[in-house]
């Protein structure tokens, strides 16, 4: 009878040391250490920065021309005293000034719907419709991108001027709107590529027509889209001075002309200039605080897809 022993269970070989944590990049970790409180103070320090020239004009509308001429708009800050709404109410007397801000609203609302509207139209038939040389126009568009205005300013003041709009205030429509629609076009038709077939399908079997879709479907999903083109056109149209410099009647120019007529002609009345001045940036400031929403909206969208 044999017997067997147990073989004893020896010493677990050795492992080697654990499993080493990777270290994150140095990038990581400073943007990790940066997310904080101090960025936070960085990025406001910032932003006070970027806004320092409307604050510095703000307050010197609210001062005298006495005062404006003699420190700088921070003395009020000392010299709280200073402050006064005169300005303002020199400015609500002075015509020029607000017939300006008329004309401007008058060319800027116009320009700004109908490039939002035909660029919508256009951009969803370069997506979802199909007509002849459909990609060739499409390149067509792409290529107007790349046109400068001022090469097309004289030749577009001869056309004018043959048809009887030169230095009218439907000729300055006319242009802006000529000249931003290729890029509504081009965002929105990338905009609208994106929306998924089926949806589209699906309402042409419910018997939807182009219309019906275009405005129950595409115009809903693609409305931070249209947002963002309205706000940049929007802004674009209202800061012009060239084209309006050229084009606008001379009788009731934009704010931009009308500010820099009277600093031609009166160049001492700074009373009236900076009121003016604020007034003419603080209209698309508030249009892109209103709609900063869809804006970022509609640029994210874009960055996504």
């Amino acid at each position: 009878m044999t017997t067997t022993e147990p073989v004893k269970a020896g010493p677990a070989p050795d492992a080697g040391p654990g499993p080493v944590k990777a270290r994150r990049p140095l990038g990581a970790r400073i943007a990790a250490r940066a997310g904080g409180g101090v960025m936070r103070v960085f990025l406001v320090l910032v932003a006070l920065f970027w806004l320092m020239p409307t604050i510095g004009l703000l307050l010197s509308s609210l001062r005298g021309a006495e005062d404006i001429a003699a420190t700088g708009w921070w003395k009020i800050f000392t010299a709280p005293s200073e402050l006064t709404f005169e300005n303002y109410q020199r400015l609500l007397d002075n015509s020029t000034i607000t017939d300006s801000l008329y004309s401007t609203v008058l060319i800027t609302v116009p320009s700004t719907l109908l490039v939002v509207v035909i660029g919508s139209l256009a951009g969803y038939a370069f997506a979802w419709m199909e007509f002849p040389g459909r990609d060739w126009w499409f390149l067509v568009v792409v290529g107007l991108l790349v046109v400068p205005v001022q090469v097309a300013l004289i030749p577009v003041s001869e056309l004018f001027g043959t048809i009887g709009i030169f230095e009218t205030t439907f000729g300055v429509i006319m242009f802006h709107t000529a000249f931003g629609l290729p890029f509504a076009i081009f965002l929105l038709r990338n905009f609208f590529a994106e929306i998924p077939r089926e949806l589209l399908e699906a309402g042409r079997l419910d018997g939807a027509g182009e219309i019906r879709l275009f405005t129950r479907v595409v115009m809903p999903l693609g409305g931070p889209a249209i947002a963002s083109l309205g706000i940049f056109q929007f802004l674009w149209v209202w800061n012009d001075m060239l084209v309006a410099l050229i084009f606008a009647d001379s009788e009731s120019p934009p704010i931009t002309v009308a500010l820099q007529q009277q600093v031609r002609q009166f160049g001492n009345n700074i009373d009236v200039l900076a009121p003016g001045a604020f007034v003419s940036m603080v209209i698309p400031l508030a249009v892109f605080f209103a709609f900063q929403r869809q804006f970022v909206s509609g640029v994210m969208a874009g960055a996504v897809k």
